[in-house]
């Protein structure tokens, strides 16, 4: 027992250590790539540190600002070809939820099954029904953010307030 409860334990310790290394941030990104951001002018420089982006930008920078893109999509824009980078999200959307359904377990009345062991009387096993009621958490999926490029610099840009 003790083994199963250390074993789960070191599971959640490294399981939670992967996802907190996976995080990406412009600070992490700029740090994994410090020849990249050294590129940058110095104007540039300072937004990303921010997490903001600008028109005329590279895609180096905008990188470095916000990450990978969720998605690519090209395309011609007035004759020239044009690149769109499209961040997602995901907002939490709170509901509450009301449930009813038939359980087994423990001893009770109303059971089926042979006398004595778990029959009708005072020790079967019980199929009462099972009230419940909470909350849960949905996330809903939405578009963050958006980079238009042509020729590899920022044309017009979008993002949620933050």
């Amino acid at each position: 027992m003790k083994t199963s409860f250390f074993i789960r334990l070191c599971l959640a310790v490294i399981v939670t250590t992967f996802f907190v290394q996976c995080s990406s941030t412009p600070r992490t990104r700029i740090e994994k790539n410090p020849q990249m951001f050294s590129k940058l002018s110095s104007k540039d420089r300072e937004l990303v540190s921010h997490g903001l982006i600008r028109e005329g930008m590279t895609r180096d920078a905008v990188f470095l600002a916000w990450g990978r893109p969720d998605s690519v999509s090209v395309g011609i824009n007035r004759g020239k070809e044009s690149e769109n980078w499209t961040y997602e999200g995901q907002r939490p959307v709170r509901s509450m939820n009301m449930g009813m359904g038939f359980g087994y377990g423990g001893f009770g009345y109303g059971g089926f099954g042979y006398p004595g062991f778990g029959g009708f009387g005072p020790y079967g096993y019980g199929g009462y029904p099972m009230w419940g009621s909470g909350t849960s958490v949905t996330y809903i999926p939405y578009t963050a953010g958006t980079a238009d490029f042509v020729n590899g610099r920022v044309v017009s840009w979008k993002s949620t307030a933050r």
